[in-house]
């Protein structure tokens, strides 16, 4: 690993942060509208949760980004990883479902606020050339302990129960985060040298690249388009396609498994050849893959279809690497945070729209995706020209 991402201190302190948050965080994630259900947590309760989950992924990503360019990486990470920390500890010591809400404002600090920490530490620690690999490696890292944490959280619900089980789980989770905080306090060094700025949300839009203004566009898009469907995918297999939960968790798997058989290459050969078409092909991948579901009638044709949904991925990134190219170096994590909290706010009502065209008709949000996904998709082709090339 150390090998892959440049022997640079930084990016393995990055990466070993990412891996053990992420593991910690699987074992339980799968599992909260039923743990928060056996707190008392009625349904309404528990949609309140994941639409505030949804929420603050967007809301978080600007103050994320400009912490990192204000006090520094080190220190944005060190702020960041220390809250949600907290918010592990107030999920373990949750006497009822409300305060279940509480640790959640703790615990997007890391998923949502340091996601353009990560970016910029990338941008700053590697040169243009080695960033595409390096963001493979980050999703793999982020990708992988989703094979293995729900699993093992699991057992721990079969061993000691609904509560008391997702309460180790949780207790193991506080315990990496105090471990990644010694190791990103001790390991992680930022270069003091480089000035940083910041600057209002507003200020960066405004000076964003027109390139990275077109990718933000195409994204929203191709985003929008998959969580109009997301949600009713496994509604779609079980309900109108007859199969078990079971076998839905078989295609769920191998999605999981193609995407993280690409990353890599698809970094290489982002790397290698430039971002754009490979940053365009992915985005055809997710127009294709609910139009896939939609038409496929055996459990084979699922197997396709679920090959192209994993397929998807190989070329995030490219695209990560992408805006880490065109967002300015003394503004890289605030440009980011924008980026992302645009795009993730704008996805946000997308679900509600499938729930809608749902009623109508269960095929119409595999249609609608498959629709407002392509025009992205054309968008990106059409208006990325030189940024998007090797140098």
């Amino acid at each position: 690993m150390p090998a892959l991402l440049g022997l640079h201190r930084n990016v393995s302190v990055l990466a070993l942060s990412l891996f053990s948050l992420s593991l910690g965080e699987e074992l339980w994630q799968a599992y909260m509208p039923a743990y928060l259900t056996a707190l008392g947590a009625g349904g309404i309760a528990v949609g309140m949760f994941g639409s505030l989950r949804d929420l603050l992924d967007g809301l978080y990503q600007y103050p994320g980004g400009f912490m990192a360019d204000r006090l520094g990486r080190r220190r944005a990470l060190l702020i960041l990883t220390g809250v949600a920390t907290s918010g592990y500890a107030i999920y373990a010591l949750a006497p009822s479902w409300p305060m279940v809400f509480v640790g959640l404002l703790g615990v997007m600090a890391w998923k949502a606020g340091a996601f353009p920490t990560t970016f910029a530490v990338i941008g700053d620690s590697l040169p243009r050339e080695r960033r595409a690999i390096a963001f493979s490696v980050q999703s793999v890292l982020i990708r992988a302990p989703r094979v293995i944490g729900a699993p093992l959280g699991g057992l721990l619900i079969v061993s000691l129960g609904m509560r008391s089980g997702i309460r180790t789980a949780f207790l193991v989770t506080l315990a990496l985060g105090v471990a990644v905080l010694i190791v990103q306090r001790q390991g992680f060094h930022d270069d003091r040298a480089r000035p940083r700025g910041s600057a209002s949300p507003r200020a960066l839009f405004s000076t964003m690249s027109p390139d990275l203004k077109h990718l933000l566009v195409a994204d929203c898009l191709v985003r929008i388009g998959e969580g109009i469907a997301a949600s009713f995918i496994v509604l779609y297999v079980t309900q109108e396609r007859h199969f078990s939960a079971a076998a839905f968790g078989v295609l769920y798997a191998i999605q999981q498994a193609v995407a993280i058989a690409f990353y890599l290459p698809g970094g290489r050969i982002a790397d290698t050849l430039g971002r754009g078409p490979v940053v365009a092909v992915t985005f055809l991948f997710f127009a294709m893959f609910p139009l896939a579901v939609r038409f496929a009638a055996t459990y084979p044709a699922l197997v396709g279809a679920f090959v192209v949904g994993g397929l998807r991925e190989i070329g995030e990134p490219a695209r990560k690497s992408l805006i880490v190219d065109l967002s300015p170096e003394d503004r890289r994590a605030g440009t980011v945070g924008v980026y992302y909290a645009i795009r993730n706010l704008l996805v946000v009502p997308a679900g509600v729209v499938g729930g809608l065209l749902w009623q109508r008709a269960p095929h119409l949000p595999l249609l609608t995706a498959f629709a407002v996904s392509s025009i992205g998709a054309v968008l990106f082709v059409v208006t990325s020209r030189r940024a998007t090339r090797p140098r």
